[in-house]
């Protein structure tokens, strides 16, 4: 059996001082903790589980001590007590030493937190101040060097010999830009505040806010256009002496910068519209939470960025619009160069999926809003064409009219006022009002037209562009997951479509406002034409013989005069087409003859045609014909009703001919047998007698002898050109051949003023007083 072991007296050595403070009366043990408090008050917060782990290491330490030595605790109790009393004065004493010492440092760390805090407000505030004086000033900087380049630089390289091409075209929507910035400046200044007023940040985001519609606007054109400035000054750098020049007007007129490029100055309103964000940022970062305009500061950085993505956005827009809008002449050469077999099945897929949706296997996409808007573009540009073709032909016949000169004409009325009258208002016509008019019409019509048609290039290619982009959408959108190419795709056709569904509508409503401009101004032209005109011919109203007639009169004569104008002209045009259609009779060749007394034999002498005009077939069953054969005519129709081509025998071959093609052929019924009478001979001017006797009588010769021209045979006109004359009935002979020149035809006067053409072989020459019984007078 083994024997107990005492504890070790190192063990009650240590744990002796716990008892002696266990000892210790609860109330006095309440009031020491009391006390304590007070300084470990911070500490015990920071401390959370040491705090419940004492009381249970403490109890169990009581316990160990209980169960160690029961017998010297009592021992040594009275003696602990007794030292604790002799030492509690002194303890309270230093207790309340603590206490005001804790006191004085808690003050004196107030103190020093409130400067700290005090401080770091006066920190934030001073960058705050000089971040709204970097905005301001920044802004002052960046305007005076716009206006720099805008002004100076540019007027300076206009005076170049020659002038840079295409430099209007970069400096484009900059003046936007400059005058949104000093709008911006100005609003500002207007307010009379400074940077460092607590006012003026209210003042900054109100002006910033109140423009930042106008400030979107003007730097979403300026930086879609940035491309183009770009690509215009690669092309100046391109050429040497050129871009030596340039550098040196730029040094020249800006040495306090030191640039050495026009795109130093033009890329500041892209990087300034991204700046905005960045200081107004930079001003909320040092603004108070509890400063009055802080909402507004926030509002406004918010709508700074989001005016940064919308230009952003924009910008994609444009990109995607220039790479399609723009039309291509490739040649075909250059369309086999492009393929391969990515094009080749991608227009394969796109064919496909345009047949499903035709024959119904596959599902169309349908945009009710778009289809609307594609309509009426659609229906949009046929107008514009049909305008633009009505005013170029109105200006087409403007310029006939100005080209016929009437009035340098010798009218051999000289005189009379009406013809001066007419000459004087004819001239100022033709000199200055309608020249005037025709300038007025192109310069506000026509050229407007034109650049109108042009711009429809571009939103009709994006259509066709959106409707294969929809083809290629369609194939992939059933796909749960889409490879880089296939988001690609689909990112185009919504960027299309959305664009097409955000400007389309604008361009719509602005070529419409434009065509009903162009109406009202087209009518405001006629207008002014008929004022100018109606102010001319005043001036000449009083010299005019009817000028004193009252209006229902003036007009009622000016009604009559018309008609009896129209009824001459028609008269004459009636007689003109008549003469030029005058009957053709040219010398046959054998083979025509022959062919002639063929078709004749078997068709009759009133089908007979010839061909005014070479015959190219360009159907079955056509005929190729020469200029002078001649034909007859079997159906006066094709087998489908068409009366443009007739069908014609032309000498054993038969076929259709186009109608206008055939004229009819004018011959004598039947050759006139020889005239019985006199003519006159060739060469002679007059007819010499002969005779001879057996006396041997001299020569006797007529010395001025008279004749006449008769009908020899009856003829019948068959025609409005040609005029019917008896046999005997004297003639007078206008022209011995037809407008054509041939002797064949003579154009006649007969009795009563009848004027026509007759055949030559039915005239014969007699003497005055002779030919056979029953002739007529001469005439």
């Amino acid at each position: 059996m083994e024997v107990p072991r005492r504890p070790h007296p190192t063990s009650l050595t240590l744990v002796l001082p716990k008892p002696a403070s266990s000892a210790l009366s609860p109330l006095g043990a309440v009031e020491t903790v009391a006390k304590k408090e007070p300084m470990t008050e911070k500490l015990q917060e920071r401390k959370d589980g040491t705090a419940e782990k004492e009381p249970f290491e403490e109890e169990t330490f009581h316990t160990e001590e209980e169960s160690v030595a029961p017998s010297e605790l009592k021992d040594t109790d009275t003696s602990t007590v007794e030292t604790k009393l002799s030492s509690q004065d002194s303890f309270s004493d230093d207790s309340s030493l603590s206490e005001e010492r804790l006191a004085e440092e808690a003050k004196e760390a107030k103190r020093k937190s409130e400067e700290e805090e005090a401080a770091a407000k006066e920190r934030a505030a001073q960058r705050q101040l000089m971040a709204i004086e970097e905005l301001v000033q920044s802004e002052r900087n960046y305007l005076h060097l716009l206006q720099m380049s805008t002004v100076t630089i540019r007027s300076n390289l206009q005076k170049l010999q020659p002038p840079p091409a295409n430099l209007d075209s970069m400096f484009v929507y900059i003046e936007d830009v400059i005058d949104v910035s000093s709008r911006l400046l100005s609003l500002l200044d207007q307010k009379q505040v400074q940077p460092g007023d607590p006012h003026f940040l209210e003042t900054l985001c109100d002006s910033f806010l109140s423009l930042s519609s106008d400030i979107e606007e003007a730097y979403r054109e300026y930086l879609a256009n940035y491309n183009n400035v770009t690509v215009v000054e690669n092309s100046y750098k391109q050429k040497e002496a050129l871009w030596n020049d340039i550098v040196r007007v730029i040094k020249t007129s800006a040495p306090e910068v030191n640039a050495t490029s026009l795109s130093f100055f033009l890329v500041m309103p892209v990087q300034r519209i991204a700046r905005y964000p960045l200081l107004l940022q930079t001003i909320q970062k040092h603004t108070e939470i509890t400063h009055p305009a802080y909402a507004l500061l926030e509002q406004t950085a918010h709508t700074s960025i989001a005016l940064n993505c919308r230009i952003n956005e924009y910008k994609r827009f444009r990109e995607v619009a220039d790479k399609y809008k723009k039309t291509e002449t490739l040649t075909i050469k250059d369309k086999i160069n492009r393929l391969n077999s990515h094009s080749i099945a991608k227009k394969t897929a796109r064919l496909s999926q345009h047949i499903k949706h035709e024959t119904g296997i596959a599902t169309k996409l349908v945009d009710e809003e778009f289809d609307a808007l594609e309509g009426f573009f659609y229906v949009l540009e046929h107008g514009i064409l049909e305008l633009l073709e009505n005013v170029e032909t109105y200006l087409h016949h403007l310029q006939g009219f100005l080209a016929c000169k009437t009035e340098e004409f010798d009218l051999d009325m000289d005189g009379e006022k009406a013809p001066i009258c007419y000459k004087e208002i004819t001239t100022a016509l033709r000199q200055w009002i309608l020249p005037t008019f025709e300038k007025r019409m192109r310069t506000l019509i026509h050229k407007p037209l034109c650049a109108l048609r042009d711009l429809l290039v571009g939103p009709r290619n994006l259509i066709r562009k959106r409707l294969d982009k929809l083809l290629d959408y369609e194939l992939i959108c059933e796909k749960s997951s889409l490879s880089y190419e296939e988001q690609a795709v689909a990112n185009t056709y919504r960027t299309m479509n959305t664009l097409l569904l955000n400007e389309l509508p604008q361009f719509n409503g602005l070529a419409l406002q434009m065509i009903w401009s162009m109406l009202g101004t087209f009518s405001c032209l006629h207008k002014d034409l008929a004022s100018d005109m109606e102010q001319l011919f005043q001036s000449f109203a009083q010299q005019l013989p009817h000028s004193s007639l009252d209006p229902s009169a003036f007009w009622g004569w000016a009604e009559s005069a018309v008609l009896e104008g129209a009824r001459r002209i028609e008269t004459l045009c009636r007689s003109v087409e008549d003469t030029l259609h005058a009957p053709v009779v040219q010398p046959l060749s054998p083979s025509s003859q022959r062919r002639l007394k063929q078709l004749t034999d078997k068709h009759g002498s009133g089908k007979i045609y010839q061909v005014v005009g070479t015959v190219v077939g360009s159907r079955d069953l056509d005929l190729n014909l020469a200029k002078g054969e001649l034909v007859a005519i079997i159906s006066e129709a094709d087998s489908r009703g068409d009366k443009r081509r007739w069908l014609v025998d032309a000498g054993g071959r038969r076929g259709y001919v186009p109608s206008s093609k055939l004229l009819r052929y004018h011959q004598p019924t039947e050759d006139p047998p020889p005239s019985p009478h006199l003519t006159l001979p060739v060469g002679g001017a007059g007819i010499r007698r002969h005779s001879y006797t057996p006396e041997g009588r001299p020569l006797t010769v007529m010395s001025q002898p008279c004749f006449q021209v008769l009908a020899a045979y009856d003829f019948t006109a068959r025609g409005n050109h040609e005029v019917s004359v008896r046999a005997g009935e004297p003639v007078r002979v206008l022209e011995p051949h037809d407008k054509r020149g041939n002797p064949e035809w003579s154009l006649v006067e007969a009795r009563g003023g009848q004027r026509g053409y007759v055949p030559s072989n039915y005239l014969a020459i007699m003497p005055v007083g002779t030919g056979p019984a029953g002739t007529h007078q001469p005439y």
